[in-house]
């Protein structure tokens, strides 16, 4: 094993076009946008023709995001994110990740026998932060007003947009539960009593309602004299400690809903838990790999397990065990498996347990676990790092529970960088909160029980989640920001992506069309907590005699269809040129990239 050096990538992967790629890379000198849903998409592209930024714009989309898209996220979940600044040159990170409610207790689960919180219902819901994040990173960073931001949103809502595949198939699933369990959500879901056919007009109503309230709030504090970011405060008090925060408080508490503990639970959110809310705009983490310094948010999420994996790769030579050969994705996935283990053994809330970041991200650190890798055999164990600490592995149990996310990423000339993963709230997990049109997140499922776990629950803590967004600067210059939905997969996805990119030489969109690969070889984040020793499932893209070569070496391969893992999208700017680049992945058939 060996330190690679910088050097170039081969000449025919530099040129863009040279291989087929599924879309063109999207180019332009103004802003880039790229994210989950076409018609998001287009809503950020609108900010930048009003004059707006890149955060004007990934505002925009996030909110459309919310209401295209309720199957992987909505307003009442949550949103982490990562900005680059050219203004005062600092890479900050956006929390925007609920807290769990204050009655939310060890003793409280203890006392009703439940063991692993539920994945479903109302007893996981942590404060919603999305809308709250997203007025902050406007506040801060925008130019906009909400009432600009929101109106493509407000339009999808109320006019309507085509359904498609993706969210039809998720009505479809969950048809029965919302008919027979939970009627406002059959309300919205099932107009008319049936699921909408593809193509057929889908209104959310009480979303549009909603929300146009918290836009008259902002209008109300404008006329009177209020500056943009006290307006924008006005309409953020709307939903926090008005008359939308009192509708979450009085649903959570009057609504019982049957659960994964087997038994119907109403929710312990109250309304002084939104009341004292707060998005947090903090330092994030990174480390440098080759030249490259990323940027990840702070161990509330998992984020630092994408710098634990860099940390151990850079001790191999990529490039010379070759894109996607038998040698490279068992390398890939056994550096994985290691920081994987550290994730769910050390990472939490920092705010309320200590996280040996230094330690984990060290040089010294990964070059012990290096040695723990085996390059004939696949790893079937659990293995954490021994560091001086009392925490303790989560609890694992068995089936599997998964829900998705969904991302943006967004770039301007001025080399404003903002990269935004959208999740919780999901329509599937939680009925919607009658009148309001939208859902409350399960996040708080992530949550240990065993008070040694540095990620166990407590009121005003956030649940060590999976959503990672990702930004890139190189040598002090803003450089890239991508992302992805999939759970605990999403760094080993987006890994895939950033080495495709800077060890291979691939552009964005052959970057995100390029086969993956992944394992489950750690308990899952979500309800309830499966593990599966030595799994490695790859793209169908990845040939057979790849396969049974790693099933040689003792992974237990599983063969996905060809574009089925992530939806990676990304966003560059070359800062020499001024060009701006964009891309996003064909899988699930919705991500698209725009720019001009």
């Amino acid at each position: 094993m060996t330190e690679q050096s910088q050097a170039s990538p081969s000449a025919d992967l530099q040129i863009s076009g040279a291989v087929f790629t599924t879309r063109p890379v999207i180019m332009g000198r103004r802003g880039v946008i790229t994210s989950g849903h076409y018609l998001a998409t287009a809503a950020g592209m609108r900010m930048y023709a009003r004059g707006g930024n890149a955060v004007d714009a990934a505002v925009a989309t996030g909110l459309a995001l919310s209401v295209l898209k309720p199957q992987d996220n909505g307003i009442g979940g949550e949103v982490p994110m990562l900005i680059h600044d050219p203004k005062s040159h600092r890479v900050v990170a956006i929390s925007g990740q609920g807290t769990a409610p204050a009655r939310a207790t060890v003793e409280f689960f203890r006392d009703k026998g439940i063991t692993l919180i539920p994945g479903n219902g109302l007893l996981a819901a942590t404060v919603p932060a999305a809308f709250d994040a997203w007025l902050t990173v406007l506040a801060e960073f925008g130019t906009l007003t909400l009432r600009e931001v929101i109106e493509p949103a407000l339009e999808l809502a109320s006019d309507g947009f085509a359904m498609y595949p993706g969210l039809q198939r998720s009505i479809i699933q969950h048809s029965e539960k919302f008919a027979t369990q939970w009627p406002t959500s059959a309300a919205i879901y099932l107009p008319g009593g049936s699921v909408p056919k593809i193509g057929d007009r889908f209104r959310q109503l009480d979303w549009a309602a909603s929300f146009s309230r918290t836009v008259e709030a902002e209008d109300a504090a404008l006329r009177s004299g209020a500056d943009r970011r006290a307006a924008l405060r006005a309409a953020r008090d709307v939903f926090y400690r008005g008359p939308i925060a009192r509708a979450i408080a009085r649903f959570a508490a009057e609504t019982s809903v049957l659960d994964h503990s087997g038994a119907s639970n109403s929710g312990l959110l109250a309304y002084e838990d939104l009341a004292g809310y707060e998005t947090r705009i903090e330092d994030p983490v990174s480390a440098d790999y080759r030249g490259y310094e990323v940027y990840k948010c702070g161990p509330w999420s998992q984020g630092p397990v994408f710098l634990q994996q860099l940390r151990l790769l850079e001790g191999f030579d990529l490039r010379g065990l070759g894109h996607n050969t038998v040698a490279y994705i068992h390398t890939v996935v056994e550096a994985a498996k290691l920081a994987f283990a550290d994730r769910d053994r050390y990472y939490g809330d920092p705010l309320f347990a200590q996280v040996p970041m230094e330690r984990l991200l060290s040089r010294s650190y990964a070059d012990e676990r290096r040695a723990l890798i085996d390059a004939a055999r696949a790893s079937l164990e659990i293995r954490p790092g021994e560091i001086d600490t009392s925490a303790t592995a989560p609890l694992n149990d068995g089936g599997v529970h998964r829900r998705d996310t969904t991302h943006l990423d967004a770039i301007d000339a001025d080399g404003l960088m903002i990269s935004a993963t959208p999740s919780g709230g999901w329509m599937p997990s939680s009925p919607v909160v009658e009148g309001l049109g939208f859902p409350l997140g399960t996040r708080a499922q992530m949550f240990s029980l065993d008070p040694a776990h540095p990620n166990c629950i407590a009121p005003g803590k956030r649940p060590r989640t999976t959503l990672t967004p990702s930004l890139v600067m190189r040598e002090g210059a803003p450089y890239m920001v991508f992302g992805t939905p999939g759970g605990d997969q999403q760094d080993q996805w987006t890994l895939q992506f950033f080495l495709n990119v800077v060890e291979f030489g691939m552009d964005l969109q052959a970057a995100a069309d390029a086969a993956t690969f992944h394992t489950d070889h750690l308990p899952s984040s979500f309800y309830p907590r499966e593990t599966q020793l030595g799994s490695l499932e790859v793209e169908g893209r990845i040939d057979a005699e790849t396969r049974a070569a790693l099933a040689g070496m003792g992974h237990r391969v599983d063969t996905a269809p060809d574009w089925v893992n992530g939806q990676v999208c990304g966003a560059r700017i070359d800062v020499e040129s001024g060009r701006l680049e964009a891309a996003a992945s064909p899988r699930g058939q919705t991500a698209y990239a725009m720019g001009y």
